[in-house]
């Protein structure tokens, strides 16, 4: 987890209280969840379970309802405790438990075997459950309020986005070409490669980037929509893509979101 203020914390709950995340395969990624290490917990006793969703007033987990956590959630009138652990780079896991109560326990969808619990958390929720789903609900917000903002890759850039280096490779028709990233922003990128212009129009393409803090190579599909011939240059094009906004992976998202509010706030 990154270094973010009190008022910042304060902020993310105040907007995004009732804000509910679903824990999708993508989400689960980009928060780095070990869903092996999600536990419900009553008293004693505890069982593995899955998120379903949160937000910062409570979630919704998954259960088998034919076993032990069912039978005593099903009775339970006091405080139970949802566990959640989020892994870290070179680092030790960041678990909690957060105190709840049961709300309601329904079929999941239409399910004999699976049931939803839904939990009302009976305290604010610890610093990092707020920080990393705010930041997570920030990105998509500003992913369309701000998608049009873009970002030059100086070093400085480069630096504050944990991008490793502006060279990279594209995938235009499924061929690789090397080529140098000049701006990206939520919605596209300019990158400069060889190449005629005029050959280049409307062709499908795929960016690779390789971030650290995460380290990961993030691809994003998308056409090129604007080419021009560096001037007295033959052989080098300027390239403008617009990303594929289904495909925007959540974790590019979040890179961008943090260098475009940070500069914000300066």
């Amino acid at each position: 987890m990154g270094v973010v203020t009190s008022q910042q914390l304060l902020r993310y709950y105040e907007l995004y209280r009732d804000k509910e995340v679903t824990f999708s395969k993508e989400v689960i990624k980009t928060l780095n969840l070990d869903p092996r290490q999600v536990y419900i917990k009553c008293t004693d006793s505890q069982w593995p379970c899955i998120i379903n969703s949160t937000s910062f007033q409570g979630a919704k987990i998954i259960i088998g309802s034919k076993g032990g956590a069912y039978a005593r959630l099903s009775q339970e009138k006091g405080t139970v405790n949802l566990r959640f652990c989020f892994l870290q780079a070179d680092k030790q896991p960041i678990s909690f438990f957060i105190g709840s109560r049961v709300v309601e326990i329904t079929p999941y969808m239409n399910s004999p075997d699976l049931a939803v619990v839904s939990l009302a958390y009976i305290q604010r929720p610890p610093d990092a459950l707020i920080e990393c789903i705010g930041k997570l609900l920030e990105a998509n917000i500003n992913a369309v309020r701000r998608k049009d903002e873009r970002i030059l890759l100086s070093e400085d850039a480069k630096r504050k986005l944990n991008l490793q280096k502006e060279e990279t490779i594209v995938f235009i028709d499924n061929v690789p070409r090397h080529c140098i990233i000049r701006d990206i922003s939520f919605s596209g990128a300019k990158i400069i490669l060889l190449g005629i212009a005029q050959f280049l129009n409307q062709k499908s393409i795929v960016l690779r980037m390789e971030f650290d803090e995460p380290p990961e190579m993030i691809a994003i599909p998308g056409r090129i929509v604007k080419t021009e011939q560096v001037q007295g240059r033959k052989d080098i094009v300027v390239v403008c893509i617009q990303f594929d906004e289904k495909h925007v992976p959540m974790s590019y998202k979040i890179h961008i979101n943090g260098y475009l509010t940070g500069i914000r706030k300066k």
